[in-house]
């Protein structure tokens, strides 16, 4: 079965192949590196570490700990929003 990665509720297929999976994610990494080149970027490092999830725990780990400190920081600052002022009548009331 192909690895998927799910990216922006969208699905990636990558190669079922597991060290052509690693190679990948380690070239990302690596010509991450070199960001300040034209046509590499900085963008790349990131991509590759998720590609690398798939495959090593450590990297895995990280991926999901990021995940849920992100979705608990969307749910707080949904329940942080500042409450409406009250009317004029509500007010006397």
């Amino acid at each position: 079965m192909a690895q998927k990665i799910r990216f922006f509720n969208r699905h990636w297929h990558l190669p079922r192949s597991k060290p052509v999976r690693m190679g990948l994610g380690i070239l990302l990494v690596a010509c991450g590196l070199l960001g300040f080149l034209p046509v590499l970027g900085f963008w790349m490092i990131p991509l590759g570490l998720l590609v690398l999830s798939v495959d090593i725990p450590m990297v895995r780990r990280w991926r999901r700990q990021l995940t849920v400190w992100w979705h608990r920081r969307e749910k707080s600052e949904g329940d942080s929003a500042p409450a409406a002022e009250p009317t004029p009548k509500e007010r006397v009331g």
